[in-house]
Parts: structure tokens; sequence; C-alpha cells
């Protein structure tokens, strides 16, 4: 038996990337899979294909996670499908990177309305039927930028260390409740978005490692089956780095 037979997780942005990665992670430890896009596109179907090896149930949903309404209106779905929620995964995210001396309002909000409120929606919708059955898991996927910050990434760090406050403070609310919040930082993670950095830029990178290396998708997916499984059962309100000791 797998670490999440008999479980349904939502993940959030996982037609591709990390999100993907945990979405066959969870998949391949017996969890059925609700996962959301802002399109379900040509590659957001083969992640679904991909998934369904397992034998699990597995559905796409194209949703714009930023939006409160629909976010709440795919979660009843989901719930109506699936049954039952007992993990979230807030994965959803965009980058619009510049310093912040140039940087335009529309940066800004568009990358915390993505990468923070689009996590407080999920998190809204999914916590009463959560708390009802008193359990539940919900990561949140940080980063290094939200614990270090990041030069031309302000607007990307601030929504990252939201994601980890906004993490602590449903641990610390939810408790009681029986369910738990967590946030994953990834490091230097080696991704379609990295591989087309220059390759200067990547070693640069790299020396920066006490590993001497980036780390992967199925690295953090490992992390975050952990936080979801009953391993974590008394893990609540931490952030796991996954960074190489980039930064400790």
């Amino acid at each position: 038996m797998g670490l999440l037979e008999g479980k349904t997780a939502i993940i959030t942005g996982a037609a591709r990337g990390i999100g993907k990665a945990i979405a066959l992670k969870f998949a391949s430890e017996g969890a059925d899979i609700a996962f959301t896009d802002i399109a379900i596109d040509e590659i957001a179907e083969k992640t679904v294909s991909e998934i369904a090896v397992y034998g699990h149930k597995v559905r796409a949903y194209a949703s714009d996670a930023a939006d409160f309404a629909a976010t709440g209106a795919v979660v009843e779905e989901i719930v109506r499908e699936f049954g039952s929620i007992d993990i979230l995964v807030n994965n959803a995210g965009i980058t619009r990177d510049g310093l912040a001396m140039r940087m335009s309002e529309a940066q800004w909000d568009d990358v915390l309305r993505v990468n923070l409120k689009s996590a407080f929606n999920f998190i809204h919708a999914v916590l009463p039927q959560m708390v009802r059955r008193k359990s539940g898991s919900i990561i949140n996927m940080a980063s290094i930028a939200g614990q270090m910050g990041n030069a031309g990434q302000a607007n990307y760090s601030a929504s990252k260390a939201g994601l980890i406050a906004l993490a602590k403070s449903i641990a610390q609310e939810m408790g009681p409740r029986g369910i738990r919040a967590n946030a994953i930082a990834p490091g230097y993670i080696i991704s379609d978005m990295t591989n087309a950095l220059r390759e200067a830029v990547r070693e640069e990178f790299v020396k920066r490692i006490p590993m001497r290396r980036g780390g992967t998708p199925e690295e953090v997916a490992s992390v975050a089956l952990f936080l979801a499984s009953d391993l974590s059962s008394f893990v609540s309100g931490q952030v796991i780095p996954v960074n190489g000791a980039m930064y400790c």
C-alpha cells in the first residue's frame, strides 16, 4: 500500500515542472489527483496520461487560481467528483522580473495575484471540508527567494515570503482542527526555465551551491510526499529548504 492510498490531492499549476513531478509522485503512492492550470492544453493532457499510468483517478481543470470565485467553483467541482480533498499543494506561480525602481505596478500585481492570492483562494475554498473531516495537509511552494530575497525579483521574493507566513498562520489557526500547513523552499532547480538561462549564468548558480549541482523537480516532489503523508503527522508550520545548502 502506498503512503497516500485512498487520498485525494489538489495540485495547482501542475501541467509541467515541479507541480507535474509532485502529481506523478503522489499518484505513484496511491493518491487520486486533481490538478489545475491556466489552460488544459496538449502539455496538460500529456501529464494526465502520464499520471493515469498509475491506475488512479486523475483529472485536469482549467482554472485561474488568482480568481477567488473561479477557485471556489473549481474546488466545489472537484469535491463533487472526487468526494473529498485530503491534500492541497499551492504550486501555481509566475515571474515578472525587474529591478524595483523600474518595476511596473502590473509586474508587481500580477506576481502577487498568481503566487500569493491564489494560495489564499485555494486554502479558503478547501478548509471547510477539511475542517469537517478534521484532517488535511496544505503545502505552499515557496522559494529560497522568499527566505533571502533576490535582486531583480522583489515581487517574486515578496510573494514567496508571503507563502511562508501564510503556511505558518494556517498551521496555528487550523492545528486544533487536525489540519497541517507547511512550506517548501526550493533553491536552484533544474527545469525548462533554468535551462533557458545562459550557460554562464547556470554555472554561476552552481558555484554558489555547496553540493555543486542543481536540484531536480523529483527531489522537491519527495519532500512534498513526506509533508503530504502521515510520515509528517506532527510536522506543521515549518519551512523545508531544498537547496543543497545554498542557504541554511
